[in-house]
């Protein structure tokens, strides 16, 4: 048993105090002896009596006082600025560096402080404080294994289990995860179902830490990364809900149901800005909205996904995720229900800008999609049966994807700490740990998280730590080992080469194709010009030999004609009747009857 607290306090500082003095003995009772009895007893004779002389013994045991045990570190970050400038901002920090330097007590404060500093600088000079002195021992790989365990499982505590919508995690620090519970099916919730949603202490799943009310079951739900307070979420009827966990469970704002999303609102992102208010979010109404949380009743901006580059609602395809770079503030990508891909950007000063290219690849919807933490230009995509890695550079194919799963895949996400390594949720209720770095066809690691589908998954921040949900409404928190979150010696090198290596394969089998797409088309219309030469060389022939023949077979008629014209004169010339001599007959012949007419006449 250990003590934890010791009070301390003078035995006369409380009760009553125990006061005692001297006086002489008093007798109260005497009872004298009866001779009677003493028939009742036998004498014992002779009397053995034992006598110790050792000294008596006791043992004690006494607690000190326990002290527990801390380590803290200081981390230590560039300060000094004003409020009102951001130091992330390069602008404002130029602007008032030179503000700075016009003053008069800028030169004077900077010569007081080198010579304090002049000192450290001599110190730095002569001893390499940051030398690597097994710098040239290579690591090898981690020799253990990949593996992972469960650490604790957190259950809906409504009756009528809900779908684990999304996750997010706290901030600063492993500490605590938000999670939006929502029934996705169509129609599937009852009208009197809960439409709670929680914040978890990570160490006590037993009871939500916070409660979160909204209106409508939330669909999804994000910290804001400046203020760990902060939360939006995007409901199912499209509503957009801003919380502070500071003043309430129920929300502090609201967007209007007439300016919102027409559907369920899948993704909400909060944008990096001065204010940290700012956010957009997506639907699968076909429209991007911009909303800042200082004023909800409007958004600030609204874009619709129409592939055809000319803005109208009515072709807009549906959005089932987005995607956000900080690093690349006016770009952003979503992920729609025809299973394209489409890279837009916010500040195109054109309607057809906006959609500046589409990725076609996935047969069904795309549920999940994000960027590579330490390649920006390569991004992961889930749909269908497949987790594809794609570059910017190549739209008509990705680089490289896996093979087609027997169950369907929920989401996925990239490891924040290791560019190789990645994750993906199925409908069997198996995530897959994939390591392109050592294996490419099969996932490394492979997890019977529970007999449900999962839906969602998110890896904390440091890399060790994975929470994924399933449709049962069971977030389970998993412990990787060290060997997928701790980064291997020159790993990004590899990662590099093998994107460099698979982009311009690709691009080497895309133009190849463009090619051949060219040759057959331009054989193609070589072949139907021909084909169009040729009917028309045949047309003339036949048209030149019918001519030729109608004309051989006139002349033809006309020869025969005058040969006949000329033998039946020659008849008439020789004579036509029987010599008398000869007693021969005369031969009239077979004469027109034109002749016979002109014979008649003659007679008369």
């Amino acid at each position: 048993m250990e003590i934890t607290y010791v009070y301390t306090k003078k035995r006369s500082e409380f009760g009553r105090q125990a006061i005692f003095s001297d006086r002489p003995a008093e007798l109260h009772c005497d009872i004298c002896p009866d001779p009677s009895l003493t028939a009742n007893f036998i004498e014992r004779n002779p009397v053995d009596t034992a006598s110790q002389i050792g000294p008596e013994m006791s043992e004690h045991e006494a607690n000190t006082i326990v002290y527990d045990m801390d380590n803290r570190g200081v981390n230590h970050t560039e300060g000094g600025w004003p409020k009102d400038v951001n130091s992330l901002e390069i602008e404002q920090v130029i602007r008032y560096r030179k503000k700075v330097e016009k003053e008069e007590t800028y030169i004077n404060t900077v010569m007081n402080l080198s010579s304090v500093m002049e000192n450290c600088i001599k110190q730095n000079n002569a001893v390499n404080i940051y030398e690597d002195y097994f710098g040239d021992l290579s690591t090898g790989s981690s020799v253990e294994p990949s593996s992972g365990k469960t650490i604790n499982i957190f259950r809906d505590p409504n009756e009528i289990k809900r779908t684990v919508a999304h996750i997010s995690w706290y901030p600063d620090g492993p500490k605590k995860i938000a999670i939006a519970y929502s029934n996705l099916e169509f129609q599937g919730s009852a009208p009197d179902s809960n439409m709670e949603s929680y914040i978890w202490d990570i160490e006590n799943p037993n009871r939500p830490e916070t409660t979160l009310k909204p209106a409508s079951p939330l669909v999804c739900v994000e910290y804001n990364p400046k203020d760990a307070h902060v939360l939006i979420g995007g409901q199912y009827n499209g509503q957009i809900v801003f919380w502070d966990t500071r003043k309430s469970a129920q929300p502090c704002d609201m967007t209007p149901v007439e300016k919102s999303h027409r559907d369920p609102a899948y993704k909400v992102i909060w944008v990096q800005s001065k204010t940290g208010t700012e956010c957009f979010s997506t639907s699968s109404d076909g429209q991007v909205l911009w909303w800042d949380t200082r004023k909800l009743g409007e958004p600030t901006e609204v874009m619709y996904l129409d592939p055809t580059k000319t803005q109208d609602f009515a072709k807009a395809h549906g959005a089932m995720c987005l995607e956000y770079e900080p690093t690349i503030p006016t770009k952003f990508m979503v992920g729609t229900e025809f299973g394209t891909i489409m890279l837009c950007n916010r500040k195109a000063k054109t309607p057809a800008e906006k959609i500046t290219a589409v990725y076609s690849g996935h047969i069904g919807p795309v549920y999940s999609l994000q960027r590579n933490p330490f390649f920006p230009k390569n991004f992961l995509s889930i749909g269908d049966w497949t987790a594809r890695i794609w570059s910017e550079d190549i739209r008509e194919s990705s680089i490289t994807w896996t093979k087609y799963h027997m169950s369907y895949l929920t989401d996925g996400c990239w490891s924040p700490t290791r560019p190789s390594v990645f994750f993906t949720t199925k409908m069997d209720g198996t995530l897959d740990v994939w390591d392109i770095m050592q294996k490419q066809n099969d996932p490394v690691l492979s997890l019977q998280v529970c007999d449900d589908a999962l839906h969602s998954i998110r890896v904390q921040e440091q890399g060790h730590l994975v929470v994924t949900g399933s449709q049962n409404g069971t977030a389970t928190l998993l412990e990787l080992s060290s060997g997928l979150s701790v980064m291997e010696r020159n790993e990004k090198n590899v990662i590099a080469a093998i994107f460099d290596r698979e982009t311009k394969r690709e691009k080497i089998l895309e133009s190849r194709h463009r090619e051949m797409k060219l040759k057959e088309r331009t054989k193609s219309q070589q072949d139907k010009d021909k084909n169009d030469t040729d009917h028309r060389e045949l047309d003339n022939v036949n048209i030149e030999e019918l001519i030729s023949k109608a004309e051989k077979d006139f002349y033809e008629t006309l020869e025969q004609e005058r040969k006949r014209r000329e033998r039946e004169d020659s008849k008439r010339q020789k004579g036509e009747y029987y010599d008398d001599d000869h007693h021969e007959k005369r031969d009239d012949g077979k004469r027109s009857p034109i002749h016979e007419v002109s014979e008649e006449q003659e007679e008369d």
